[in-house]
């Protein structure tokens, strides 16, 4: 009998969990819980959708070559071409002058490499004309451009898309999606193990709206707000799960030189990824979609309030779409580079926050049940346990289909499709460094 398991958080990490556990467990037992009256209204909805296969560093290799190679699977089978705009694409780092590039040595794509298995990489000098630049990028006069991805190593998905054909997947299966509804407690019987979970529904204050939930398997994946997760239902522990939040701006466009003619081209010369600098300090990154549109980011931010996980979807700040929408038109806009014509059209704001950890890598780990706090534990193996999922940065989609699958065989005690033993959450080494 397959044991109940309870998923907090039903974005693209909790969906893909919940994809993959179904495939070897009775879906019915299984309990997808949401709180957002928006579903996909962060990151998972709100990312850029740039996967990458080898990008990673030793701890992330093999997980991110799973993913990768997952996405391109399931897209295969499913059609994710026509489902969720997954394509093969060009990445590129581009700067505006070679004399400017020779002066700083700045790269867009620095942040992305820094501590990965792309940062010795040797980039290639493209010309103009040689068909791999990308049509949609206003060239200027002595600009400089470089291929930084090998070819069949990176790819583009619309992660709305895909959260919406991975969950559609799971309830039709038999998942049962609870949302919006929040986690308030975790019940134990009178041995102290967990049996269930207690969750609200955030539409009505009243007690009569809370419900139990059987519950042997907790998996936490709620991205920023894990470690609030956590702590609201384990009070008693002193471990704190040390996920902070990075916020993000975005603008997803259309522009007139990302037309229909370029969108019948194979996939692996349809998208591109372009990472490039700019004057007001920041490090834009674009990414042509399947369908028309411009994805435009790169305005970041440690410092914003992370808000309500219940409160629906974040309020972009005036002021940095502002800076937005005038980096865009300099890219992307046409004419003169003093005189660039704003023919973009707006197609949406975003703004998400990605759940980030100190040490750049995601937790996808058991918690030990020493660390649950006093009176709580958990089925011994696969039997039960509380799982965390969380932390992945600016990754989360391109990890998304392998984190969840080999969370799925953890959670169920089969053999790891990729070692995730550098991602594991030792509390004690956790509360020393802290101390430290």
């Amino acid at each position: 009998m397959s044991s109940p398991t309870v998923i907090l958080g039903a974005g693209i990490i909790g969906v893909s969990t919940a994809y993959y556990l179904s495939q070897y467990q009775d879906p019915t037992t299984i309990h997808l819980v949401e709180p957002s009256p928006e579903l996909f209204s962060s990151a998972s909805g709100y990312a850029g959708g740039f996967l990458a296969r080898d990008w990673f560093g030793p701890a992330l290799s093999a997980l991110g070559a799973l993913s990768f190679d997952e996405h391109r699977r399931l897209a295969e089978e499913h059609g994710g071409r026509e489902k969720w705009g997954y394509s093969a694409a060009t990445c590129v780092s581009y700067a505006a002058s070679a004399a400017a590039r020779d002066v700083s040595q700045a790269r867009g794509d620095d942040w992305l490499r820094d501590g990965t298995s792309r940062a010795d990489a040797a980039p290639v000098v493209l010309d103009s004309l040689d068909g791999k630049t990308p049509t949609w990028l206003r060239r200027l006069e002595g600009d400089h451009i470089e291929l930084i991805s090998d070819e069949g190593t990176t790819a583009q998905v619309d992660p709305l898309l895909l959260c919406r054909f991975l969950l559609q997947e799971c309830v039709g299966r038999g998942v049962t999606l609870h949302h919006p509804a929040k986690p308030v407690a975790v019940r134990t019987d009178g041995k102290g193990e967990l049996v269930g979970v207690c969750i609200a529904d955030t539409n009505t204050q009243s007690s009569s709206a809370e419900r139990e939930l059987p519950c042997a398997r907790l998996v936490i994946a709620a991205g920023s707000w894990t470690g609030q997760v956590f702590q609201t239902l384990f009070p008693s522990s002193e471990l704190q799960i040390p996920i902070k939040s990075l916020a993000g701006h975005s603008l997803l466009v259309r522009s007139p030189r990302w037309h229909a003619a370029g969108l019948e081209e194979e996939s692996s010369k349809g998208c591109h990824a372009v990472f490039t600098t700019h004057n007001e300090g920041f490090c834009p990154e674009m990414f042509s979609r399947l369908g028309g549109h411009i994805y435009f980011a790169g305005l970041n931010s440690s410092a914003l309030p992370l808000p309500d996980a219940a409160g629906g979807k974040a309020v972009p700040y005036a002021e940095d779409l502002v800076q937005l929408r005038q980096a865009a038109r300099e890219i992307l806009g046409s004419g003169s580079a003093e005189e660039a014509e704003d023919d973009l059209e707006v197609v949406r704001e975003g703004l998400c926050f990605r759940p980030v950890t100190s040490w750049g890598a995601p937790i996808v780990s058991r918690i030990r049940d020493r660390d649950l706090g006093a009176g709580v534990a958990t089925r011994p193996g696969a039997g039960g346990g509380v799982f965390v999922a969380a932390g992945h940065g600016p990754w989360g989609i391109a990890m998304s289909l392998g984190t969840g699958m080999v969370l799925a065989e953890m959670v169920q005690g089969r053999e790891l499709s990729a070692d995730v033993s550098g991602l594991a959450f030792d509390g004690e080494k956790m509360r020393a460094l802290y101390a430290n």
